[in-house]
Order: C-alpha cells, then structure tokens, then sequence
C-alpha cells in the first residue's frame, strides 16, 4: 500500500522519465511544482518506492528510473488519459470523410497515420477474413475455359482469383449459378459457406445448374483461400530508432532484427483482449518484446467482424496520448465498418 505521497512522487517521476528519458533524482523532483517537499524527505520516499519494487536504480546515474511493476501501477491507478489533440482529431476525421473502398486501403491508411501522429510504429489488422460474411459474388469469363472470380465481402474487402471453369460450363449456366449465390446467400458467413449450401440451397442449385457441384467447389476453394489471407499492416518501422533508447547499435540490431519478424507480431496483436489493452514489456511473453510496450485497441460492432489497431513503443511510452488516441480512433473505425455493412 503506497501513501499519498508516494503515489505522488512515483506519477511525477514515472512522467519525468517519459518525456526526458532520464534517470530522476530527488532534486529534479524538489523543483517540480507538484511536488513541496525537500530533497531529503523525496530521498527517503524514494527509497521506499524502491524496496516496494515501484523504481530501480541504473548504473549510470544515481537517479532512478521505473521498473516494470511501477509501470503497470502507473497506467492502472495513475495514469491521467490527456485529451486527444485538436490537429490528431482533424486528421482523423478527414481520414473517415475519404473515400476508402479497399479494407486493404483502410487499414494501410490507419497504420500510416497512427505512425505520423504518434512517431511510434503501429500496427493495423482487418478483420479475419474468416468471420465475414459474402457480401456478393461475380464470375467474368476469360475464355471458355478460364474465369475471374470476384468475392465481395461485409467490410467492403474484394478478393479476386483466376479459376478453371469446369468441361462444357454454359455462360448461361455461370450466370444461374451466381444469380442464386447472390439470391440466397448474401449475409452468409464466408467461413460457413459449405454448412449453409447443404442445409439452405443444395435443392435449388440441384435443380437449375447442371454443373453445379463444380462451381460450388471453386467457390469453396476461392473461400478457403481468402480465410487464410488476413489484412495487416505494419508503418512506422525505423520511426522507432529516433527515441533515446537507440543509441547503442546492439540496441539498433535487436530491434531490427524484432521488427522483421511481422507474422508474430501481428499474431500477439490479433491474441490481445477485446477492448483497449496494454502490455508492458515481459507481459508480452515473449523474450523480444521485454524492452517494448504494445497498446492495442478493438474495433468493430461485433466480435466476429472485429480488427485491431495497435501502437508498439518502448516501455517509456506516452500512454497518456497514446491511449486516448487509440480509442478515438477505433469509435470511428467501428462506424467506417458500421456503414459499409
């Protein structure tokens, strides 16, 4: 149990470390209006804080710095969210005013401006492919043997494949064939294509499409495909080397050679709770994200059509600008998704 004191003392200095990535001693703390105490009492303080295990000491400098603990005590108990900024908040608007068709072009274009705003890298994930739903389907013929077939999904996202239409397939049989698709399966969950065709509409292919179980294997080939192709992007990779931590080129190194590695990254970020959530440094469970914060926030009406948006930093993050932010900008990912339903 901390005092009112110390809880003091440990946001002032947890907040002085974030902006000068410094370690802080109790005279800086002295100056600081907040805080009316003299530097022997702050000293004394201090030392409490740190036997509790809130602060630790570097060895470079007689200050102190955060532990991993007086991190998560601070963004649990302490943390004060700043109010979005007035030019963040415009960016983003005008960023939902444009005409974004692609899920692909959102959720680059989320990632970009995240990095821009906060300098930090971000990361952006779509909604799995899996648990959305057809929106519309449509075969262009190439030749009598070749077509292109086009899935429209429920966030707008458009996946297109080259297909070996099978022997002696009419146009006239095509257009059938996607006229019911269109008709009787829009809304369906793209995961569960199989399971409706054999409960809803297996009769009515059965009656008007002569070739119809081919078709029907194309469309699940084309389907099970696309699950497996989820949309991310990650921006802002070196923005990353411009904060204090990266002096050193071990430090460099490491940290290229952690953001190279985007198909783990994005699985602990597709793993996050829903809501907002935010891991520090050995909370992420894994060795190379033990110097580094991920926040991370949900969007979408639904947890079935849910992505997330995610900022990577290290662990002496702006979480007062970084959260806020985050959860602005996922109320108005959700209405993007919310419209093009």
């Amino acid at each position: 149990m901390l005092t009112d004191r110390q809880l003091l003392i440990l946001k002032v200095l947890v907040d002085e470390f974030i902006h000068s990535a410094q370690p802080v001693g109790s005279r800086s703390l002295s100056k600081n209006e907040l805080i009316r105490l003299s530097s022997a009492t702050i000293r004394n303080e201090m030392a409490e804080l740190e036997e509790k295990g809130f602060i630790e000491k570097t060895h470079s400098s007689s200050g102190r710095v955060p532990s991993q603990k007086g991190y998560r005590f601070y963004v649990d108990y302490l943390l004060n969210p700043a109010h979005l900024e007035r030019e963040a908040k415009l960016r983003i608007q005008k960023f939902v005013e444009q005409e974004q068709r692609q899920l692909e072009q959102i959720v680059t274009n989320t990632a970009d401006l995240l990095s821009e705003i906060t300098n930090y890298t971000a990361i952006a994930l779509g909604p799995e492919a899996r648990e959305q739903s057809l929106r519309k389907i449509q075969v262009v013929p190439l030749s009598s043997f070749s077509a292109v077939m086009i899935l429209v999904t429920s966030t707008g996202t458009v996946y297109n494949q080259m297909v070996t239409l099978p022997p002696g397939v009419e146009p006239s049989e095509l257009e059938k064939f996607v006229n019911i698709v269109n008709e009787r399966l829009i809304g369906s969950s793209i995961s569960k294509l199989m399971q409706t065709i054999e409960h809803e509409v297996h009769q009515v292919f059965e009656s008007h499409v002569k070739n119809y179980k081919s078709l029907l294997q194309l469309l699940f080939s084309v389907s099970e495909t696309r699950q497996q192709k989820n949309v991310y992007h990650v921006s802002g990779k070196t923005k990353m080397l411009n904060q204090p931590e990266f002096l050193s080129l071990d430090k460099v190194r490491e940290y290229l050679e952690m953001i190279e590695r985007e198909n783990q990254l994005t699985e602990i970020v597709k793993h996050q709770k829903s809501g907002l959530s935010i891991s520090i440094g050995k909370e992420n469970n894994i060795s190379f994200l033990e110097d580094y914060s991920l926040v991370t926030a949900t969007y979408g009406s639904s947890k079935s059509n849910q992505g997330t948006i995610a900022i990577l930093g290290p662990t002496r993050m702006e979480y007062a600008k970084v959260v806020p932010l985050l959860n602005y900008f996922s109320h108005m990912l959700t209405e993007i998704l919310n419209k093009r339903e």
